[in-house]
């Protein structure tokens, strides 16, 4: 009998309607969300940086409460995640993942909005550096940080992405006012 210390990365390729991308798990919870149409290399070049050694092994099965709770939130079904994370960062970024946890639905922040929640208001840019690193992508909503005068700003799955995720919530809460 072996045991085994090393966690093993689960993946699947989420698909609904024109949305495609690649999610991934340990047994803990999900650890990475993929930008849109990217190809499986956008999470295999993460995974060695994040998890280098470890195992990615496709299973769709294992990821299946995640694509659940990710596919009502783009039906417009959901609007907070109760699915595990098991994402790991500096306590700075960990703050900062934590406090996009914490904009609503629908709604948007600045930078500089975050950079005061977090108690660091000097500290914009390393927000921003922070938020480019966030790992699962729509279940920690860094699509909802835009520029201090509105303007949509960087996003790892690209401004098009960010478009349309903001777009849905906005349909979404409008319709449940």
């Amino acid at each position: 009998m072996r045991s085994e210390n090393k966690p093993t990365l689960y993946w699947s390729l989420l698909k609904y309607k024109d949305w495609n991308f690649y999610i991934a798990s340990t047994s803990k919870g999900l650890v990475f969300v993929g930008s849109q149409n990217k190809p499986l290399e956008e999470l295999s070049e993460w995974a060695m940086k994040r998890f280098p050694g470890i195992p990615l092994v496709e299973d769709g099965e294992k990821l299946e409460p995640y694509t659940v709770e990710i596919t009502q939130y783009l039906e417009g079904k959901r609007q907070t995640f109760t699915i595990p994370f098991d994402y790991n960062g500096t306590p700075f970024q960990m703050a900062v993942w934590n406090a996009l946890c914490e904009i609503p639905y629908g709604e948007t922040k600045s930078y500089s909005d975050i950079a005061n929640v977090i108690n660091k208001p000097a500290a914009v840019r390393a927000v921003g550096t922070a938020i480019g690193a966030n790992p699962v992508l729509i279940t920690v909503p860094c699509h909802r940080v835009v520029g201090k005068n509105g303007a949509l700003t960087g996003y790892r799955g690209g401004l098009k992405m960010k478009t349309k995720l903001l777009d849905l919530e906005r349909q979404g809460s409008s319709s449940n006012k």
